[in-house]
């Protein structure tokens, strides 16, 4: 290149981006949001994404209180008042596996490796794909307590007890998602990345409150419910939806949320940094 373009290239580049004009750095906040819109407009463009938080939820709850209700309870109507708090926190954790089967699916194609290039905060990518799941989550629930709702359910808290202890589902789910997004960088394909998720919820799922009294349960099995994050969720939504709420019990919730956030937050980044 001779030395007349080279300078007309400084000059054109001086005139278009002044160093005292230069954009600032996207800063975590801003680059996570970034990243968590462009996962809403995924939903917008494949609003098929949206099938597991429409049809699930509903299924789920006119399923489990249709089987279970006179067997457990007598008749649907006193069952349903012990079910919706537990069926809306099995639905929202199922619903957690498939942030990590997005991500590895978003891997696989390689958009990851375009996203580790940009000069943006490193883990905002992976936040912000858990940021963006959480319409996702909201959606799910709002459809479970309608749901709920027609079918008879009436939380003696009220609304306020509903909307805290949803709150406090949603702070749970995202922190539970990173263990999925590590489950996603180690895994090679989505099915494997779905079996192992499928393999970890089961027992945390089934193995809990949700659905009877662990009370009834062998007490070797009861030592495992009683430390069970599911089990423990379950029960202080209960509590405020019922109108109590236990200093205790919700700290115990968020004690889980941070060790989870803790543990695999930078267990998945340490992998999705070393990740080819």
């Amino acid at each position: 290149m001779s030395a007349d373009v080279q300078q007309a290239t400084v000059k054109v580049r001086t005139v278009l981006l002044p160093a005292d004009e230069r954009p600032a750095p996207a800063g975590p906040i801003s680059s996570s949001i970034t990243y968590g819109w462009r996962a809403l407009l995924k939903i917008k463009h494949i609003p098929e994404q949206l099938f597991d938080v429409t049809i699930f939820p509903v299924m789920m709850t006119v399923m489990f209180s249709t089987i279970f209700g006179g067997a457990l309870a007598g008749d649907i109507s006193g069952y349903i008042q012990w079910l919706i708090p537990g069926v809306f926190v099995q639905t929202l954790v199922m619903i957690t596996m498939y942030t990590g089967i997005t991500l590895n699916r978003d891997i696989s194609k390689g958009v990851f490796d375009r996203f580790r290039s940009l000069p943006v905060w490193r883990p905002s990518q992976l936040v912000g794909a858990l940021l963006g799941d959480q319409v996702r989550y909201t959606i799910a629930g709002v459809i479970i307590l309608a749901v709920g709702f027609l079918m008879g359910f009436r939380p003696a808290g009220g609304f306020a007890g509903v909307a805290v202890s949803f709150v406090l589902l949603l702070v749970f789910s995202f922190c539970l998602s990173w263990v999925w997004t590590m489950v996603a960088l180690i895994m090679r394909t989505e099915q494997a990345a779905m079996g192992v998720s499928m393999f970890i919820l089961m027992p945390l799922t089934f193995v809990s409150n949700i659905f009877v009294d662990p009370r009834t349960m062998p007490d070797w099995l009861q030592a495992f419910v009683d430390v069970n994050p599911v089990s423990v969720i379950v029960g202080s939504m209960r509590d405020m939806m019922s109108g109590v709420y236990d200093a205790g019990s919700i700290g115990l919730v968020l004690v889980y949320c941070a060790v989870l956030v803790a543990i695999f937050g930078p267990i998945s980044m340490f992998i999705y940094n070393r990740k080819n």
